[in-house]
């Protein structure tokens, strides 16, 4: 029988800020699975501030969204239908499948998710690109060391949650940055890192040099703009910056930091970095985080939205100063 489903799509490009009325949605009829493949309702699907820049136009490290096609984006889903033995009906299954209610994909191009080590969502989170990128930021790329300070911005937000949990998992004294006093709770009190505070409040300078007045070894950046210039002064000699992301200036480009010379006097190295060149790196992070995980060792936040009609307005609080969001963005599609 013909599978409905609905899916958001790309309506315009954005002007700096975008709304919603650079999303549309559509019904469409998906085929019966052929040799090799099989048809998966999502249950959950993950909204990424990296999404925003797939909606400009231009080459860039990921192919960008098109105008009247569907947007894409990692999902959790369960195997309706099958044409492939390895993948059963009832399998849950990771894709890149998102933004949508269902779809027919090669069984190939899925990855088999354990819901009974963790719930679907943290596939998404934690034990996903989420955290995988965390753990490449800071011990890949940064080199972080038992023992080191380190002040990771955006600490609230998915990534950001996830590089404080490792850090302190690792000894580290962790400074972390959030932009609402919600959010400076969970650092203070769920996420116990060392120092946190409102980059909204305040001179992000003067914040470091109180945590750590003796300057930070590491600095894991999701924001760029003025934390990113703090960060510089606060560094140590040799001191490494992880940059992950530079949210600040995704809607409005920010000034780059006036202050890059002290990248020559103090030897430091800073480095940008994309996850999907890493992920030969997912079983050392799964090696260490499921066990954490199930050990109420590590926290796996979720903020949850319901519903793909929601999905848009999801994706576009994410960019928002302040947002409202704790942890990771999850669209709950299904049960």
């Amino acid at each position: 029988m013909a599978t409905e489903s609905r899916e958001v799509r790309l309506a315009k490009r954005p002007q700096g800020e975008p709304g919603l009325d650079c999303f549309s949605f559509a019904s469409v009829t998906l085929p019966d699975p052929g040799q090799g493949e099989v048809l998966v309702r999502n249950l959950c699907m993950s909204v990424d501030p990296y999404m925003r820049g797939r909606m400009n136009e231009g080459k860039s490290y990921v192919p960008q969204f098109e105008i009247g096609k569907p947007l894409e984006g990692t999902a959790v889903g369960r195997v309706i239908a099958s044409r492939d033995e390895k993948l059963p009906v009832g399998t849950l299954v990771l894709s890149m499948y998102g933004w949508r209610d269902a779809y027919v994909a090669p069984a190939a191009h899925l990855r088999v998710v354990d819901a009974t080590a963790a719930p679907a969502s943290a596939y998404l989170g934690i034990l996903g690109v989420t955290g995988l990128t965390a753990w490449v930021g800071l011990f890949t790329i940064a080199k972080l060391k038992d023992g080191e300070t380190v002040f990771i911005s955006a600490g609230a937000g998915a990534v950001g949650s996830a590089a404080c949990q490792f850090a302190k998992m690792h000894g580290c004294r962790v400074i972390a940055s959030a932009g609402s006093e919600d959010k400076l709770l969970f650092l203070r009190n769920e996420l116990k890192v060392d120092y946190a505070f409102n980059y909204r409040n305040g001179d992000a300078r003067e914040h470091l040099s109180k945590a750590a007045p003796d300057g930070i070894h590491v600095y894991f950046d999701n924001t760029q703009g003025t934390q990113l210039e703090a960060a510089l002064y606060a560094l140590l000699p040799y001191g490494r910056v992880a940059m992950c992301g530079g949210i600040a200036g995704y809607n409005v480009p920010v000034p780059g930091p006036r202050n890059l010379i002290q990248a020559v006097g103090k030897r430091l190295r800073l480095e940008g970095f994309i996850v999907s060149d890493h992920f030969k790196e997912m079983p050392a992070l799964l090696a260490e985080a499921v066990p954490a995980l199930a050990a109420g060792k590590l926290i796996n936040r979720e903020t949850f939205v319901d519903g793909l009609d929601r999905a848009p307005e999801a994706f576009l609080e994410l960019l928002r100063p302040g947002a409202g969001n704790i942890g990771k963005m999850v669209v709950r599609l299904a049960e």
